[in-house]
């Protein structure tokens, strides 16, 4: 298969493959193109910058007796070596810190795996990562399709004065810039999704630095844009 000149293929194999979704020979492939093909390789660090802050969001989540039962399964651990199943279990902080030593990734991965077998789960269906001048990661926000959600999280240490607010925008093609919300701490807020947020005609989300309480114009921001990013569909 020559991928070479498909851009919308390169771009949905790299995010399978930071996701951790690509496996078996279609992984060994995308990786031996990857040592041939050096925008890939960009193409792949991209998208390791944008989902790789989706760590953030990796909380504690008690796996269900299936993944336990799995586990002893392939690691051909007999039932009358109880000890060692229970080892694995009494030992999640230490399964824990070695995911955290590895790679952000490794969070996202089990974001995405629990997401789709815990029913209480949030269904991630979209992530953006609000960018600073520099390129750098400052926000990441996430939408939740199954509890109809948006849940914006700064990202790090972000100096905002006490007197002033984070207010999250949808920008669209055409039109006014609509608030989605503001962040009452200046760290996380958890607003309403709906059609305005992630509607086909959104160009970008946008933070500004507002008076406290945010915008007084609700036609768009009064003060200056902060961090800004384009919305990523899983």
């Amino acid at each position: 298969m020559n991928i070479r000149h498909n851009i919308v293929l390169r771009q949905k194999l790299a995010a399978e493959y930071v996701l951790g979704t690509l496996r078996g020979g279609a992984r060994r492939r995308f990786e031996g193109w990857m040592h041939q093909d050096a925008d890939l390789r960009n193409i792949t660090a991209q998208w390791q910058q944008r989902l790789a802050p989706m760590a953030e969001f990796a909380g504690d989540v008690v796996p269900p007796n299936s993944v336990w039962t799995g586990i002893e399964r392939r690691l051909k651990l007999k039932q009358k070596a109880p000890g060692a199943l229970a080892w694995l279990k009494d030992n999640l902080a230490f399964w824990r810190g070695l995911g955290m030593v590895s790679t952000a990734l490794a969070a996202i991965l089990v974001v995405v795996v629990l997401t789709n077998r815990a029913p209480e789960a949030p269904a991630i269906s979209y992530v953006a990562a609000l960018t600073d001048a520099k390129s750098q990661t400052a926000m990441v926000v996430t939408a939740d399709s199954r509890h109809h959600a948006l849940d914006a999280r700064v990202v790090g240490v972000q100096n905002v004065p006490s007197d002033k607010s984070l207010h999250l925008w949808a920008v669209p093609k055409a039109g006014h810039p609509r608030s989605l919300g503001v962040l009452a701490d200046n760290k996380h807020g958890r607003f309403a999704l709906t059609d305005q947020a992630i509607g086909k005609d959104v160009v970008v989300l946008a933070i500004s630095l507002e008076p406290k309480g945010g915008s007084p114009d609700p036609n768009g921001p009064t003060g200056p844009i902060l961090w800004k990013g384009e919305w990523v569909r899983l």
